[in-house]
C-alpha cells in the first residue's frame, strides 16, 4: 500500500464528480436557475466552498452580493507584485465589498487563484483617484504600514465602512499614499524581520475588521 503522505503519490482531486441522475429540480420540475448543467454533467473542480458546487458563476456572485461586508481593500500596483493576488484571494475569503487596484491596471492574478472573478474590482490610475472615489461617501482610507508614526492595529477600533490600503512587497506604500490616508496603522511584530509579507499583513488586518464588526470584539 502506498503511503498516503508520500509527496510523490497521486494528489487528491479538488471538487466533485458529475452529479448523479436525477438532477435537482424545482416545484415545476425544471432545473433550478442557479445550477449550471455543464457542471452537473461534467463535475465541478472550481475553488469554491461546498455550498456553491454546481452553481453558475453569476449566481454565486449574486448570492455573495447579499452579504458583502462594508470593508474595501485597495492595493498599490506599481511593480506587478505577485503578492497582490494573495491579498485579493484573502479579500474573497472575507467577502469584502470590493477590491481596488491603484496604479497599473494590469496586475499579477496568478496568486488570486481565480477568486477575483467572484468579487467587484475597481481601478484607480493613482492615489488621488482613490481618494476622490472614497470622498464621494466619506469612506476613510486606512493605510497599513510599519512607520514610526503608525498606530498599532491591535489597539485600534476600525470603522465599519473603510478602505484598507496595502503596498506592494518590498517598498510598501508610497509617500503619496501615506499622506493621503486618514489613518496609518501598523501590525505589531516581535521578531527580527523588518516587515510582514504583504499577503499576511492583509489577512491580519481583514481579520481584525471581522473580529470587530462581525463578532463585536472591541480592542
Amino acid at each position: 500500500m502506498q503511503d498516503s503522505e508520500d509527496p510523490t503519490g497521486p494528489r487528491p482531486q479538488v471538487g466533485v464528480d458529475p452529479h448523479p441522475h436525477p438532477w435537482p429540480s424545482d416545484a415545476a420540475g425544471q432545473l433550478p436557475a442557479h445550477l449550471d448543467p455543464e457542471l452537473l454533467e461534467h463535475g465541478d473542480r472550481r475553488n469554491v466552498v461546498d455550498r456553491y458546487r454546481y452553481w453558475r458563476h453569476e449566481a454565486i456572485v449574486a448570492d455573495l452580493d447579499t452579504s458583502r461586508h462594508e470593508m474595501h481593500v485597495a492595493v498599490e500596483n506599481w511593480g506587478h507584485d505577485f503578492n497582490i493576488g494573495s491579498v485579493i484571494r484573502t479579500a474573497n475569503a472575507f467577502n469584502v465589498a470590493a477590491f481596488h487596484i491603484v496604479g497599473r491596471r494590469r496586475w499579477n492574478r496568478r496568486g488570486a487563484m481565480v477568486t477575483d472573478r467572484y468579487q467587484h474590482e475597481h481601478h484607480h490610475a493613482d492615489v488621488a483617484a482613490l481618494v476622490s472615489w472614497a470622498a464621494t461617501d466619506g469612506t476613510p482610507i486606512i493605510a497599513l504600514e510599519n512607520t514610526a508614526a503608525a498606530v498599532p492595529l491591535e489597539t485600534t477600533d476600525l470603522p465599519r465602512r473603510c478602505v484598507l490600503l496595502f503596498g506592494q512587497e518590498g517598498p510598501g506604500l508610497t509617500a503619496e499614499a501615506l499622506e493621503a490616508a486618514d489613518q496609518v496603522l501598523s501590525i505589531t511584530q516581535f521578531g527580527s524581520t523588518r516587515s510582514v509579507n504583504a499577503g499576511a499583513a492583509a489577512a491580519v488586518a481583514m481579520h481584525a475588521w471581522v473580529r470587530r464588526h462581525v463578532y463585536g470584539q472591541v480592542p
